[in-house]
């Protein structure tokens, strides 16, 4: 029995209809194209009356068959099917066209988008004849969850779980939880304390009976699906015994190794070869560094073990694997700061007083190594005029291209903290400030009054080779300011370099080990960069924070309550729905070759070694065809992708240029 097909054309206002003739197209997919029962062009398709016309269609005239041209599928494919479902048509006998990003967002000349329309609904037309009835699969949920990242984002994401009763295991590979913000002093734009409003966090995310908290320790596999994922993660060895350990600090105080803290320190202070990277730590345990501990190195000293006073030193510790089982997982990972170095005209690592964004955070600190006085290099002069250079490494072809977010504001804010401690001349140089958050406009027009200095161009240079009288001594910022169109050269003797936030250099890496995807720039790809940004293309992943892209502290806290709501409708409705788009193996026709199980990005291909045939986990599989069209047997078959939908389509897109037989018959006078 033939088909019938309903055919629906979206004007999507202005954004299809003003490139593409709709009526026209719609006219000629009911005059021309085979088994087409209707054909009908609307405003907006999306909108309740439009989706009613197709239910009332489907009721009334019979139709077995749903194509909309419209825009992309990522928007509204599951807006049309719930709409076929609801009207009692299984919802995979619909077929999406895109007519919006791939005709009238790209083609200019009328006749042609219009021309392009008709095909595209043509191959649609085409392949839906061949769509078969699909049905969801369900999967168990464990109300168990993963947070990968101890900072400000995974805190929340993790307190938000635990809160409403499931648990939580966070995972975080330095020795305590907090993040970037622990190093910060102030917040822009209220100038909170950084530590005032983190810390509370830290610690009931340390003491909440539904958090197991796993510092100084990191994820090594993860196996499974959504609902059901199992996770590998190594407890690095503290040599410390944590049930023994009070946090006194005993331990600290007498051991006799200094060590440069280029981690929370940025470089600007010491600490011990046993330590707690700051007073505030969660956990309070101390952890050894094995690589300058001088036990480790020369066999003796072991100090910090003859002054404990509860034995809680133990030398010979090892890693320690743990696996726990879980359901979902947000992965909160953060960011790295770009190295300055790699902009060698600015003079970092070369000249003393040029100093980066996180060197002047724990400068400007009363916990950090100054006790907060604004100093240079030598710890004692204070610096009585200060530049400070927007966007290191960020808005720049060379290095970033994007923007990091919080440069201005960042930089704003320092330019009040050296004016509040030291009364220094301030230098802001930039090429655009961007204030978008709430009341960060008001925070830009009070450091304008506090008369800072704008100046609005692309620094070209910062040396200490003077060619002026008054330069002496001084470091020279060389730059064009661009409203007065003149180049000048500024002398200060601080330098503050508002690096740019970048992907953490293991975030490829890290990727792949959760079976999602990162962008040109290195950032974890959203599902949706508008209307779904903490889930990823793999079920259960979920991002939040700034490994997802450059953001505030708001943003970041608000993307991490995001995340955990996300998890929560998943825990809260037991089972997961989940596309039936899988790829399915005839184990008749398998070979055992297993071309496709190192093929398969979502690790969803096993082998069987016993009947020498490899299998598909469907709740792993996301349907991407990789392994499709890898096989070399013809084995594989993809739902809703198959063989016969694919050369349907490619023949119907080669309407206009068909010579009295189809694609498929062209193909099979090919000798083989």
């Amino acid at each position: 029995m033939a088909e019938k097909i309903g055919v629906y054309v979206c004007h999507c206002g202005s954004n299809i209809a003003g490139v593409v003739d709709v009526v026209d197209v719609a006219r000629w997919a009911e005059d021309t194209l085979p088994n087409v029962r209707v054909a009908r062009d609307y405003k907006f398709l999306c909108s309740s009356p439009g989706q009613e016309m197709i239910e009332k269609d489907i009721k009334d005239l019979g139709l077995t068959r749903v194509v909309v041209a419209a825009c992309s599928p990522h928007l509204h494919e599951m807006t049309f099917r719930n709409a076929c479902k609801r009207a009692g048509l299984n919802p995979y006998l619909f077929e999406m066209v895109s007519i919006r990003e791939q005709v009238s967002w790209v083609t200019k000349d009328q006749v042609l988008a219009t021309q392009k329309s008709k095909m595209l609904i043509a191959s649609g037309v085409r392949r839906v004849v061949y769509h078969q009835p699909l049905e969801p699969l369900f999967v168990d949920i464990n109300p168990n969850v993963l947070v990968v990242g101890g900072g400000i984002a995974g805190i929340q994401a993790a307190l938000e779980i635990a809160d409403q009763g499931s648990h939580v295991y966070l995972v975080e590979r330095e020795p305590s939880i907090g993040g970037h913000m622990a190093q910060f002093d102030k917040t822009f734009p209220t100038l909170d304390c950084a530590a005032c409003i983190l810390t509370p966090k830290m610690f009931t995310a340390g003491s909440h009976p539904n958090i197991t908290l796993l510092t100084w320790s990191e994820v090594e596999k993860v196996d499974g699906y959504v609902g059901n994922f199992t996770v590998q993660i190594r407890k690095k060895a503290r040599k410390v015994i944590t049930e023994k350990c009070t946090g006194c600090g005993v331990c600290e105080e007498k051991c006799p190794k200094k060590v440069v803290d280029m981690v929370f320190e940025a470089g600007m202070g010491t600490r011990k070869a046993i330590y707690t990277p700051f007073p505030q730590a969660v956990p309070k345990y101390p952890v050894i560094d094995v690589e300058n501990c001088i036990y480790y190195q020369r066999g003796t000293c072991k100090a910090c073990e003859k002054f404990c006073p509860t034995g809680a030193i133990d030398f010979d510790q090892q890693d320690e694997m743990l696996t726990v089982q879980v359901g979902n997982v947000i992965l909160a990972t953060g960011y790295e700061l770009f190295d300055a170095r790699r902009v060698p005209q600015y003079g970092y690592g070369r000249l003393a007083n040029v100093i980066t964004n996180l060197e002047f955070e724990r400068l400007s600190n009363t916990a950090g190594p100054t006790g907060g006085k604004i100093v240079l290099r030598d710890g004692v002069t204070v610096p009585q005029t200060v530049g400070i250079i927007h966007c290191v490494g960020s808005r720049d072809i060379k290095y970033n291209v994007d923007c990091s977010a919080i440069c201005c504001m960042q930089s704003l804010k320092f330019a009040h903290l050296v004016k509040e401690k030291t009364g220094a001349k301030v230098y802001n140089f930039y090429i655009d400030i961007r204030t978008p958050g709430k009341t960060y406009d008001e925070f830009y027009r009070r450091i304008l009054d506090e008369e800072v200095r704008f100046i609005r161009g692309k620094v070209a240079e910062v040396t200490d080779v003077p060619r002026f009288p008054g330069e002496e001594g001084k470091l020279i910022i060389q730059v064009e300011d661009t409203l007065a169109g003149r180049q000048l050269r500024v002398p200060v003797d601080m330098v503050i370099l508002s690096a740019a936030m970048q992907p953490r250099a293991d975030a490829k890496e890290v990727a792949k080990k959760f079976g999602i995807s990162c962008s040109a720039n290195g950032w974890f790809i959203e599902r949706h960069p508008k209307l779904d940004p903490v889930a990823t293309m793999t079920e259960g992943i979920f991002i939040a924070g700034v490994c997802q892209g450059p953001k505030d502290i708001p943003a970041s806290v608000a993307q991490g309550a995001a995340a955990a709501a996300r998890v929560l409708s998943l825990i809260g409705k037991k089972q997961v729905v989940l596309e039936p788009v899988r790829a399915s193996i005839n184990q008749e026709q398998c070979s055992g070759c297993r071309i496709c199980n190192n093929l398969c990005p979502f690790n969803a291909i096993t082998f069987i070694e016993d009947r020498a045939v490899s299998e598909i986990n469907p709740a792993l599989c996301q349907g991407c065809g990789t392994c499709v069209a890898a096989c070399p047997a013809g084995a594989i078959t993809g739902a809703h992708f198959t063989n016969q939908q694919i050369m349907a389509q490619i023949e119907g897109i080669l309407w206009d240029v068909g010579n009295g037989h189809g694609v498929q018959e062209e193909l099979e006078r090919v000798p083989a």
